[in-house]
């Protein structure tokens, strides 16, 4: 008989919706490893500080294939983890497969105001991702790619998700027993 196949969750979801705050808490709850999938992209020795400053050197067609690399290199392994992706993550089919069949996935989700406010206030670098935004997210920019990449991926994140929670007025005590309640057994 084989053995059963490693927990491995993956969180999908826009930037701002808690994959990260929630993934870290969620896998030490769990007793496994967090992951997140924009920082196993860095190649090793890497020179950039973080994903940010890669994007912006190598453009995003690099950073979606090193996404892609990662993700594989993850979703293939014999290990457990709870894995926070990149917002989009999903825009790759060959992820979505990896997300679909390899990971118990799960869609975090805010509303646009609440997800401009955390992009807002997030000191992490990184770019905007409209063409039209300010170099730097400004609180109506965060707004407007809010709203664009969820009209974008919406559809991406549900084909591959097997749960849905919307973290949106949420603290994160009860956002992570929400979360719990939506993994496979017993909570």
């Amino acid at each position: 008989m084989p053995s059963p196949e490693p927990l491995r969750i993956a969180l999908v979801g826009l930037r701002g919706s808690g994959k990260s705050t929630l993934g870290r808490v969620l896998a030490e709850e769990l007793g496994l490893d967090f992951r997140d999938l924009d920082l196993e992209l860095l190649p090793l020795g890497t020179v950039h500080g973080n994903p940010g400053e890669f994007l912006s050197d190598v453009g995003l067609a690099a950073f979606r294939q090193a996404e892609s690399q990662a993700l594989e290199r993850l979703a293939q392994g014999d290990l457990p983890f709870v894995l926070a992706t990149g917002g989009g993550a999903v825009e790759g089919a060959e992820n979505r497969r990896l997300l679909r069949e390899r990971c118990f996935t799960l869609w975090l989700q805010a509303a646009p105001g609440v997800l401009a406010a955390r992009i807002a206030a997030d000191p992490t670098a990184r770019p905007p991702l409209l063409p039209s935004a300010e170099a730097r997210l400004t609180a109506a920019g965060a707004l407007a790619e809010s709203r664009e990449m969820l009209a974008r991926r919406g559809g991406w994140y549900r084909e591959v998700a097997r749960g849905e929670l919307d973290t949106t007025g949420l603290d994160p005590a009860e956002a992570l027993r929400r979360l719990r309640a939506l993994l496979p057994g017993p909570a």
